[in-house]
């Protein structure tokens, strides 16, 4: 029974992933319900599910479903209790939380990009989830984790696709890429972004004291005079210098009488 499981999981797997691009690590979004019935089948959803899809798993919810799971009280507190231990990614109702179906629905529209898992016990949810193409769907039966075939829909997307009538979101991506590595697409350049300026300190420079600069007034206010060469009439320093030399000649006469 449980080879035929894992056998039919693989099957699956292989037309999601070659139809719609899912990828490992695959990204499993969980809501109460399913974490409260692999509490009650005493589940190792850890453990357990990268086994039976036979690779590495992500085990995720939003902020809505553990609000969710806070509002309905004691009694989900274990549900709870496992959802908190999964990554929370984050959805469009940071403001204004909505019910858990709501949020998880949200998270698979436009085609699903992300390629989530969705793990619910919800009917009214599974039913709405068939109706989008692309979406794997989990849920548990007999303490055992299944992964759901194909919805109709799905199958329905892919014969179109395969007609040429409509294109998935793996293949417009995988177009993009051609297309972009051929050089027919131009990539637009980033656009860089501008640093801001935090607040800084005074500049240093700013802080020294200022000197102070001294000007001579006279500088200033007037332009410097030419100074005149004085010229010296060496017949006046001579006739100047006779005199003084018969002086000191009656001086010494007088103190020798």
């Amino acid at each position: 029974m449980k080879i035929t499981r894992q056998k039919h999981a693989k099957k699956h797997l292989g037309f999601f992933r070659y139809n719609f691009g899912v990828r490992e690590p695959y990204q499993l979004l969980l809501d109460g319900t399913f974490c409260q019935a692999a509490l009650r089948g005493r589940i190792q959803l850890r453990e357990q599910l990268p086994r039976y899809l036979m690779g590495d798993t992500q085990l995720c919810t939003t902020r809505c479903v553990l609000k969710e799971l806070e509002s309905l009280g004691k009694e989900l507190y274990g549900a709870k209790l496992i959802a908190q231990r999964c990554q929370v990614r984050s959805c469009s109702h940071f403001k204004d939380a909505v019910s858990g179906a709501e949020c998880l629905l949200s998270m698979i529209e436009d085609g699903n990009p992300h390629h989530f898992f969705v793990a619910t016990q919800d009917q009214n949810l599974s039913l709405q989830i068939k109706k989008k193409p692309g979406v794997p769907l989990l849920f548990i039966i007999q303490n055992t984790v299944v992964l759901d075939k194909p919805s109709p829909k799905t199958i329905a997307f892919v014969k179109a696709t395969e007609s040429g009538h409509l294109f998935s979101v793996h293949q417009k991506q995988n177009i993009k890429k051609l297309k972009e590595e051929q050089g027919l697409v131009k990539t637009p350049e980033p656009k860089k972004k501008r640093k801001r300026k935090g607040v800084s300190g005074p500049n240093p420079l700013s802080c020294l004291k200022k000197k102070k600069k001294v000007q001579d007034s006279n500088q200033s206010s007037a332009p410097e005079k030419k100074r005149r060469k004085r010229i010296r009439n060496r017949n006046r320093v001579k006739a100047l210098s006779v005199p003084s030399v018969r002086q000191s000649e009656e001086v010494q006469s007088n103190s020798v009488h």
